[in-house]
C-alpha cells in the first residue's frame, strides 16, 4: 500500500507534467524521422568531427565533440546525429520545469511554461538539428538554476556548480560570455552585489576560465581567428540586419506570437513582481542581453536560449492569477490547449514532417513564410529545409567526373568547393565512390589545407568558370548540378581545371573564405 502511495505521489507531483512534455517533445524527433536529408551545417560538423581541434574559426569545440561521440557510438544517419540535440530539446524542457519548481510554481506554471517552450517553433527547429544551438539553452538554464539555488539555499557553493556549466557552455558557443556579462551586471546593480563578497563566486569564474583556457589558446595560436571571422561577416553584410523594433518582432515571431503572455509576464515577475523581484538579476539579465544582441545586429535565435527561464517565471505569474479565479484552473487549461493547436499548425513550417510538395501547398495556404537570418540564400524553400536537399546528387555527379579521368589523373585530382556544405558532403558521400576528400577555402577547410594536392587537376564545385580561366591552364565543363529544391547557390556547373598557374601550396593563401 505504501508503496502505491508512493508511486501515486510521484505522478501527482508538478515535475512530472515537464517530463511528460519533455517525452512528447522527444517524440516529435522520433515522427520527423530523417527529414528531407542532411542540412548544410550538420555535413560541416561531421566533417569537423574527423578534425578534432580546440577551436574552429565558426565555432567552439564542445559540440563537435559531442559530434564525434555521437557518431562513434550511433553512426551517422540522419536518425543518429539528431539524436543529442533532440535529448537537448527534451532537457530543456525539463530545465524549464526545474526553474518552475524553483520559483515555486505548482502544475498550473508548470504546465503553461513548458508547453510554451515545447510550442515555440524557434525550438522545434534548431532541437532537430545537428549544431551547437541545440545544446546552448541547456548551459544557459543550467547557470540560472545554479543561482536560483544559491539564492533560495543561501549556499555559495551554487557558484562553482554557475561555473562548470558556463565554462561548458563557452565550450560550446562563445555567446556564453553575452549571458554571463549581463548576470554580472544584473548582480552589481541588485542587492545580489554582496555575493561577490564571498570567495565561492570568484572560485566559479576561475573554474569558468579554466575549462574555456584550452579554446582561448587555441584562439591565440591561430591569431584570434573567430574575431577575424566575425569582422569579415559584419563587412560582407552577410547576415540579415534587423532594427530594434524588427528584433523585438521577431522574437515574438519566432517564439509563436501566443506565447508572448507568458514570458512577457516572465520579465514583469522577475523585475517588479513582490515574490520574484528577488530574482531581479534575471530579468536584468535578459534587458542587458537584449540590448547587447541588438546593438550587435545579431540573428534573431541568438537570444532564444534566454527564455524557458522567462517561460518558467511566466507561468509562476500566471498560476498566482488563476489561482484566485473560479474558473482559473480552466482557463489555464483552455490556454494551453490553444497553444498546442497553434503550435501544430506551426509543426511543419520548422520540422520536416510534410512532404516537400505538400509543404509548399501548406506554406501557400496559411501564408506564413519563417523570417531569413541570411541575405544570400534564396529557393524554393525556406534556407533550413532548401540547404537539405541536392548534396548526394551533387556527390554522384562528381564522382562520375571523377572516374571519368585516367588512373593517373585520378591519383593526381582534388575535389575544391566552394562552401563547407558542398566539402562536407563529399566527404561524408563520397566515401562510396572513393573520393578524396575535399578541400576548400571556406572555415575550417581552408584551416586543413590543400591535404597534398598539388593543383594540376582538380574538379571544382560552386565556382565560376571565368573566375577559374584566370588561375588554370584549361577549364572544362564537364556537368551540372542543380536539385530543384536546393537553394539557389547550387546550382552550378560542375569544373575540371587542368593546370593550376601556381602550385596549390602557394595559391592556398587566396583561397581563404571566412564569413
Amino acid at each position: 500500500m505504501e508503496n502505491g502511495t508512493a508511486k501515486l505521489s510521484l505522478w501527482q507531483e508538478p515535475i512530472f507534467i515537464a517530463f511528460l512534455i519533455a517525452a512528447l517533445k522527444f517524440a516529435v524527433y522520433v515522427a520527423a524521422g530523417s527529414g528531407y536529408g542532411y542540412f548544410r551545417d550538420e555535413l560541416y560538423f561531421l566533417a569537423c568531427a574527423d578534425n578534432l581541434a580546440w577551436g574552429y574559426p565558426d565555432h567552439a569545440p564542445l559540440s563537435v565533440f559531442l559530434t564525434w561521440l555521437s557518431r562513434s557510438v550511433f553512426g551517422d544517419s540522419i536518425y543518429a546525429i539528431h539524436l543529442f540535440p533532440a535529448v537537448a530539446g527534451s532537457l530543456k524542457i525539463i530545465l524549464t520545469g526545474l526553474i518552475v519548481r524553483e520559483l515555486g510554481g505548482r502544475h498550473i506554471a508548470m504546465l503553461l511554461a513548458c508547453i510554451s517552450v515545447l510550442v515555440a517553433p524557434i525550438y522545434l527547429g534548431i532541437d532537430l538539428m545537428l549544431s551547437m544551438n541545440a545544446y546552448e539553452p541547456i548551459f544557459w538554464m543550467g547557470c540560472v538554476i545554479a543561482y536560483i539555488r544559491a539564492v533560495n539555499t543561501g549556499d555559495s557553493r551554487y557558484w562553482l556548480l554557475f561555473g562548470v556549466i558556463a565554462g561548458l557552455g563557452l565550450m560550446n558557443k562563445h555567446s556564453m560570455v553575452f549571458f554571463g556579462a549581463a548576470m554580472v551586471l544584473g548582480l552589481l546593480v541588485t542587492k545580489d552585489r554582496r555575493m561577490f563578497a564571498d570567495r565561492n563566486i570568484w572560485i566559479g569564474g576561475l573554474i569558468a576560465f579554466l575549462i574555456f583556457l584550452p579554446n582561448l589558446i587555441w584562439q591565440y595560436q591561430n591569431d584570434w581567428a573567430t574575431l577575424e571571422l566575425l569582422r569579415n561577416v559584419q563587412a560582407t553584410g552577410k547576415n540579415v540586419v534587423l532594427s530594434p523594433p524588427q528584433f523585438i518582432w521577431e522574437q515574438v515571431f519566432i517564439l509563436l506570437p501566443f506565447t508572448a503572455p507568458v514570458w512577457l509576464a516572465g520579465i514583469w515577475y522577475f523585475l517588479a513582481n513582490k515574490e520574484g523581484r528577488r530574482f531581479r538579476a534575471l530579468g536584468i539579465a535578459y534587458l542587458v542581453t537584449l540590448a547587447l544582441m541588438t546593438i550587435l545586429k545579431a540573428k534573431n535565435y541568438y537570444l532564444v536560449p534566454v527564455y524557458p527561464m522567462l517561460f518558467a517565471a511566466g507561468g509562476v505569474f500566471w498560476e498566482n492569477i488563476f489561482s484566485r479565479i473560479r474558473i482559473g484552473r480552466f482557463a489555464a487549461w483552455a490556454y494551453a490547449a490553444i497553444l498546442v493547436a497553434l503550435g501544430g499548425v506551426m509543426l511543419p513550417l520548422v520540422v520536416p514532417v510534410l512532404p516537400v510538395e505538400k509543404l509548399i501547398a501548406y506554406q501557400s495556404a496559411i501564408g506564413i513564410t519563417p523570417p531569413k537570418t541570411e541575405v544570400g540564400h534564396v529557393g524554393p524553400l525556406p534556407q533550413h529545409f532548401g540547404d537539405r536537399f541536392g548534396w548526394e546528387e551533387m556527390t554522384a555527379k562528381t564522382a562520375d567526373v571523377y572516374n571519368s579521368l585516367t588512373p593517373d589523373e585520378r591519383e593526381k585530382a582534388a575535389i575544391y568547393t566552394s562552401n563547407y556544405g558542398e566539402a562536407g558532403a563529399i566527404d561524408l558521400f563520397g566515401r562510396q565512390y572513393g573520393l578524396p576528400r575535399a578541400i576548400s577555402g571556406h572555415q575550417s577547410y581552408f584551416m586543413w589545407g590543400p591535404r597534398g594536392h598539388d593543383g594540376s587537376i582538380m574538379i571544382v564545385l560552386g565556382e565560376e568558370r571565368e573566375e577559374l580561366e584566370e588561375i588554370c591552364n584549361t577549364v572544362e565543363v564537364r556537368d551540372r548540378v542543380g536539385h530543384p529544391y536546393a537553394m539557389a547557390e547550387e546550382h552550378f556547373d560542375i569544373l575540371l581545371c587542368r593546370g593550376l598557374k601556381a602550385p596549390l601550396a602557394e595559391f592556398w593563401s587566396k583561397t581563404k573564405h571566412w564569413n
